[in-house]
């Protein structure tokens, strides 16, 4: 059992500390930070002073440093997502962002709107949603995982054993995390996807729960991170585990998402899909290795199944990956190459059992971890299913899903929930929320990498392909077109921001910030935009003079696309590029 990190906490603000008082049964314990020093020490109750301002707060994120000095954040709102194995799991909803100063007085103006801009930045990312955590029980790992660990293990703190990878506030608590006397105030936070559902089969109750665990290495954005870093960890890695929990019996089924392991990029530019570009420099087996070298060493055999397409600008994509893992030449790595949408065209989405029955027989192999009431292991899961298509998202949570369902199918089985030769797709109130639940999984990832919902999920939701889900496809890829271009360089520099991929230095003497944009940036898509209304407006006011009417059409018209034809010709000069941290260059 993992040391406990408090639950019930007050914050006491005076000007010169903050202290947080764990108010936890039998709890006498105070973290002082001093707001002149920075210094981190332990106090009791005593010790905090009557004066103090005093609110419930329900845990530390960590402390950052910008260009005004250190800041706090801390946890001020929660809502319960449910109970697992007795240990309640939170959502953190809301936070707040408290300065160690006094007084800004001490800034510059262009300091003060360079922190500024550092806090919307770190507001940006705390907005987004999918933040969770629990103060007793170790979310970052699986149940096998856990299953499988020494007692010294267990008697660690909640951040000493914690899965480095899936705490999205570590550089937060680098300060705390240093002194192992405060770590019950620390708080480990996952950032991805929950979800909890008591379901009942044949009259027979069970917990079914979906966990997303997003990466925080190689974290951002959809076109400004993709493929590998030289550590070998993948853009958009997602650990997906499925548990179920009946009668104390415990199964769970894990698989993994994350883009294609080798050094390519897909800059935005304006154009609808950017080219991909396959670096000619780099050394893509050395990356390659060392990402599946530590995937085989953390999950076992690695079924790969690649979705993207198999002509067009992606093919080279997929005769790279096949290439690489032919050239590894492992024993535990399989590869299957599936172009989803030649398969799935005109919305015969039911050629998706074709990709089912290839690896029917491997999924078998695989197995699935299962715990038995006394807490004994009947089997390990012995690999994982690792799924991509090109931004690891829509193709690839429909694929997930349908594996997920046929390990549950097996696991219910095996326990007695299911009668021989039942089957999943018959029980209408567990699939219903089966569908909406991957379908929420699905949303969840996407809006945290592509800025909007996800693509396809009126199939995951409803298991058909409809005409109003293409409709809201279309909606959504134009939303993500207008985001991935003119709004992503500062969401990726947020997210470089929160994780410490980019540290302030207020001595800098040249801000990142301060680089003016080129006027084109604003000027252009701005009179592309009154252009193409006024057209539309001489069209709607049309009256009795035709000709002076067509005249302003064709005035609007010739001014609007002309913009846009210079807009797309130069498309770099319009894009919202991140501005914090060099990024790899791609030749």
């Amino acid at each position: 059992m993992a040391t406990a990190a408090y639950e019930q906490l007050k914050l006491h603000i005076t000007p010169e500390k903050f202290y947080v008082e764990a108010c936890d049964d039998g709890a006498d314990d105070v973290l002082t930070i001093d707001r002149v020093s920075t210094e981190v020490t332990l106090a009791v109750k005593k010790d905090v002073p009557p004066s103090a301002v005093t609110r419930p707060i329900f845990g530390i994120l960590g402390t950052i440093h910008l260009v005004a000095g250190n800041y706090l954040i801390v946890i001020t709102k929660k809502i319960k997502v449910g109970e697992f194995f007795s240990h309640v799991i939170w959502k953190a909803t809301d936070f707040d962002v408290l300065s160690y100063k006094k007084t800004m007085l001490h800034l510059t103006d262009i300091q003060l709107q360079d922190n500024k801009t550092f806090l919307a930045m770190l507001n940006h990312v705390l907005n987004v949603d999918g933040f969770y955590f629990s103060t007793t029980y170790d979310l970052t790992h699986t149940l096998q995982r856990l299953s499988n660990t020494s007692p010294e293990f267990q008697e660690m703190s909640l951040l000493e054993r914690a899965d480095q990878r899936f705490v999205w506030n570590g550089h937060l608590l680098r300060e705390l995390s240093a002194q192992p006397e405060v770590h019950r105030f620390a708080l480990p936070v996952l950032h991805g996807f929950i979800t909890m559902h008591s379901c009942s089969v044949n009259g027979k109750y069970f917990d079914w729960i979906l966990i997303s665990r997003r990466s925080c290495f190689r974290a951002g954005v959809r076109y400004y991170v993709r493929g590998i870093d030289s550590e070998g960890h993948a853009a958009n890695f997602v650990e997906t585990e499925q548990i179920v929990h009946y009668n104390g019996s415990k199964a769970s089924f894990v698989q993994t998402r994350g883009s294609i392991p080798v050094f390519w990029s897909q800059r935005p530019n304006l154009k609808y899909k950017p080219l991909p570009q396959i670096s000619k420099v780099a050394n893509h087996m050395d990356g390659f290795q060392r990402h599946f070298d530590s995937q085989v060493i953390i999950y076992g055999k690695q079924v790969i199944i690649n979705l993207i397409n198999q002509k067009g600008s992606e093919k080279p994509l997929e005769q790279t990956f096949a290439t690489m893992v032919s050239s590894l030449g492992s024993g535990m790595m399989r590869y299957i190459a599936f172009d989803f949408h030649k398969e799935c065209k005109n919305m015969r989405w039911d050629r998706l059992s074709i990709l089912l029955d290839q690896v029917a027989e491997m999924q078998d192999e695989l197995s699935y971890f299962l715990v038995d009431s006394a807490g004994q292991v009947v089997a390990n899961q012995e690999g994982v299913f690792r799924s991509n298509c090109m931004d690891c998202l829509d193709r690839t949570n429909v694929i997930q899903s349908l594996l997920a369902r046929r390990s549950l199918q097996a696991q219910l089985q095996r326990l007695g929930v299911l009668h021989v030769g039942q089957k999943l797709e018959e029980q209408d109130e567990f699939e219903k929320i089966y569908k909406n639940a991957w379908a929420d999984n699905a949303n969840a990832c996407a809006k945290q990498y592509a800025g909007t919902g996800a693509l396809k999920t009126d199939f995951t939701r409803t298991g058909k392909r409809t005409h109003l889900g293409l409709i809201m496809d279309g909606w959504n890829s134009m939303i993500r077109y207008y985001k991935n271009n003119f709004s992503d360089g500062f969401r990726q520099d947020s997210i470089d921001l929160f994780l410490g991929n980019y540290s302030v230095d207020e001595l800098e003497s040249h801000s990142p910030l301060s680089v003016p944009r080129d006027w084109k940036f604003l000027a252009l898509p701005i009179i592309m935009v009154v252009a193409f209304s006024m057209c539309i407006i001489c069209l709607l006011m049309a009256g009795d003079t035709w000709t002076e009417t067509l005249a302003y059409v064709l005035f609007w018209g010739v001014a609007s696309v002309g913009t846009f034809f210079i807009i797309l010709y130069n498309g770099k000069d319009f894009v919202d590029a991140p501005r914090l941290v060099q990024k790899e260059k791609i030749d």
